[in-house]
C-alpha cells in the first residue's frame, strides 16, 4: 500500500475519533493540526440505528462532506487514524486495520462502543484512497504484569482497561521534555475524566492499572470507582434492584453524580464557593482517593519514581489538583497536562510509523497476556 507524503518526511494524518452522539475529526501535516471539528449527531438519527455498528457508513459520509465542505482534499492524505475500539487485548503501540481486527471491531468482540466504528471508518476511507489506515493504543491495552493480575478472589482475575491513548501520548511528551527516552523512564500517569485511571509506566510498559470502566481505583466524577464490596453483594441480593440498575449506580450515576447529581465539576466547585460543604466533602474525597491511587502506584516502582503526570479534563481545576499534589508531591515531581488531545495523540502515533521511528505493531499478533 502506498503512503502519499506532501514533501519528503511531510505527511497529511486525518484522524477520527467517534463518540455516543459525535465524531471529532483532525486534519494533522505530520504534528501539526492545520483542522479540527466536533460533528455533534442529532439523537434522533443516532436512535434509528438498531446497533453501534450500523452507524458507520452514516458517519463516514457526513466525515467526508465536511472534509470537502472545508476544502480539503482527501486525496492528499498520507493515512487515517482512527480511535481503537473494544478488541482483543493487545500490547500498546499503533496498529493497521487488518481483516482480524475488523472482524472484531465489527462483532463487538469486547462489546458495543462507538470507538469501536474509529478503525472501521478509517479503513473504508483509507482503503479507497490506497492509503494505509491505523489505530492507537486503544483502551484494551494490556502490559500487565503477573502480580497486577491477582485480584485475592481466585474466580476475577483484575484487567486492563484505562485511557491507554491519552496516558501513553502524555507520557511520552514529557518524557522529550525531559530529554529522556519513554523507555528509560518510570512515570505513574493519572488520567482524571469521567473516569480516572492512575497508571504505572515502567520503561515504557503500564505494568500496572486500576479499571477505569467498572473496576476499581478512585471515585470519579460518573464512576463509583472501588466500593466495600460485601455491602455490594448485599445490595445486589437485597431484591431492591435489577442487576441494570446497579451497573448503572456504578458506571454512570456513581462518583460525583450520585452524591451530588452532577458530574460537571465546574459545577461542584461553585457550589463549593458557595458554601455547599456537602459538595466540598465530596470533592476533596475524590482528590483524596486519587492521591492513595498514586501513592499505592509508587510502591510498585518501589518508590523510584522520575515524575507524577496528573492530566485529562479535571486537570483543568486548580484547587483540585492542589489536593492531589499536596498529598504526592514528596514522592516525585508533579506535572499537569491538562486535558485529553486524543486527536493529536491519534497522529502523532500514525506519524511514528510513517516516519520509521516506531515498527508497526500486527493485530492481534503473537502477543500473549502473561499468565499466573
Amino acid at each position: 500500500m502506498e503512503v502519499n507524503a506532501l514533501q519528503d518526511n511531510e505527511y497529511r494524518i486525518l484522524v477520527i475519533n467517534p463518540g455516543s452522539t459525535s465524531t471529532k475529526i483532525g486534519v494533522f501535516d505530520n504534528d501539526i493540526s492545520i483542522f479540527e471539528k466536533t460533528i455533534r449527531h442529532e439523537a434522533e438519527i443516532i436512535n434509528t440505528f438498531t446497533n453501534i455498528i450500523d452507524q458507520y457508513d452514516f458517519r463516514k459520509t457526513v466525515i467526508l462532506e465536511i472534509l470537502d465542505h472545508e476544502g480539503i482534499n482527501i486525496s492528499k492524505l498520507s493515512a487515517v487514524c482512527g480511535r481503537g475500539g473494544l478488541l482483543r487485548p493487545i500490547e500498546g503501540g499503533t496498529y493497521p486495520v487488518n481483516g482480524a481486527m475488523l472482524k472484531d471491531l465489527r462483532s463487538g468482540f469486547a462489546g458495543q462502543h462507538a470507538s469501536n466504528l474509529g478503525g472501521i471508518i478509517a479503513f473504508e476511507i483509507a482503503s479507497r484512497l490506497n492509503i494505509p489506515s491505523f489505530i492507537v493504543d486503544p483502551v484494551v491495552v494490556d502490559e500487565l504484569e503477573p502480580l497486577a493480575r491477582i485480584s485475592g478472589f481466585s474466580l476475577i482475575e483484575r484487567k486492563s482497561i484505562f485511557h491507554a491513548l491519552n496516558q501513553k501520548a502524555v507520557a511520552r511528551r514529557v518524557a522529550e521534555e525531559l530529554g529522556k527516552k519513554y523507555t528509560d523512564l518510570n512515570l505513574i500517569v493519572t488520567h482524571m475524566g469521567g473516569g480516572i485511571t492512575v497508571g504505572v509506566h515502567q520503561h515504557g510498559k503500564v505494568v500496572d492499572v486500576n479499571n477505569g470502566l467498572h473496576g476499581d481505583g478512585p471515585f470519579s466524577p460518573e464512576r463509583a470507582g472501588t466500593v466495600p464490596v460485601g455491602d455490594l453483594v448485599a445490595l445486589c441480593y437485597s431484591g431492591e434492584y435489577y442487576r441494570e440498575e446497579i451497573m448503572k449506580m456504578l458506571v454512570g450515576q456513581g462518583g460525583l453524580v450520585g452524591y451530588l447529581g452532577t458530574n460537571d465539576a465546574v459545577k461542584v466547585e461553585q457550589r463549593i464557593a458557595a458554601g455547599d460543604d456537602v459538595a466540598k466533602l465530596v470533592y476533596e474525597a475524590m482528590a483524596y482517593q486519587v492521591a492513595k491511587e498514586i501513592g499505592a502506584a509508587s510502591a510498585v516502582l518501589s518508590g523510584k519514581v522520575d515524575a507524577i503526570i496528573l492530566t485529562g479534563g479535571l486537570a483543568y481545576g486548580k484547587g483540585f489538583v492542589k489536593s492531589i499534589t499536596d498529598r504526592i508531591n514528596w514522592i516525585a515531581d508533579v506535572i499537569v497536562q491538562p486535558g485529553e488531545n486524543e486527536l493529536q495523540a491519534l497522529a502523532e502515533g500514525a506519524l511514528r510509523v510513517l516516519r520509521g521511528e516506531e515498527e508497526e505493531k500486527v493485530y492481534p499478533g503473537k502477543f500473549k497476556i502473561a499468565k499466573i
